[in-house]
């Protein structure tokens, strides 16, 4: 990360493109980490802007209010994570079945990580209003994109229903970040690991047999 121009600058009418855009991304990474560590509606403005190192002027120039900054950290976070899943699966290549069970190792090296508190997306719906559409909408949005690339795979490697077997492993994945997150615990995901095993063995043979049968 970029080292924090003072409050000062940040606020300058003369700031530059280049300097909005800095600002943008520590207040990002600021909003980020405070929202995942202590939570959306604990942390406020100020808490943001102190990490960040602009000032609260840049803040609102920039994003306009936080419930936009919310979105905004959300987006950030969700694309990021994705390029990182779905990176995660694909490295090294191989089979359908290959990528799949790359799933369970990736999500432990991340369990590991000492900035692991959980899915963002869980955790914005989880502590609002449950008939607000806002982070639902959101979380939707990502979960697709996820499940959509699962379901490519899931497809590849002979499933007779790819869609349901993505959301088996959809639910296999979730309840590992959440059960990761309340007890700190990385190897939650040999566990979900062992959960998922039976499914894809059942989907790889399904597409042997078929495949002896021509």
């Amino acid at each position: 990360m970029a080292k924090a121009a003072s409050k000062k600058n940040s606020s300058s009418p003369h700031a530059g493109a280049g300097d909005d855009e800095s600002a943008r991304g520590r207040l990002l990474s600021a909003a980020s980490h405070l929202f995942c560590k202590n939570g959306i509606n604990a942390t406020g403005i100020d808490a943001i802007i102190e990490e960040a190192g602009t000032a609260k002027t840049t803040l609102y120039k920039l994003f306009g209010s936080k419930t936009n900054l919310v979105n905004a950290v959300l987006e950030s976070e969700g694309r990021q994570w994705r390029e990182w899943f779905i990176g995660a699966m694909e490295q090294g290549g191989g089979d359908a079945q290959a990528k799949l069970t790359r799933i369970f190792p990736a999500l432990k090296s991340w369990f590991a990580e000492e900035r692991f508190y959980g899915c963002p997306f869980i955790n914005a719906v989880g502590e609002h209003d449950k008939d607000a559409k806002q982070f639902r909408t959101i979380a939707l949005k990502h979960k697709k994109i996820v499940l959509g690339h699962i379901e490519k795979l899931a497809g590849e490697l002979g499933s007779t229903d790819p869609a349901v077997l993505a959301h088996q492993l959809g639910l296999i994945i979730d309840g590992a970040i959440v059960a990761a997150m309340i007890s700190r615990d990385p190897g939650v995901a040999d566990t979900a690991a062992l959960t998922a095993g039976p499914l894809l063995s059942q989907s790889k043979a399904k597409k042997k047999r078929e495949l002896e049968a021509v």
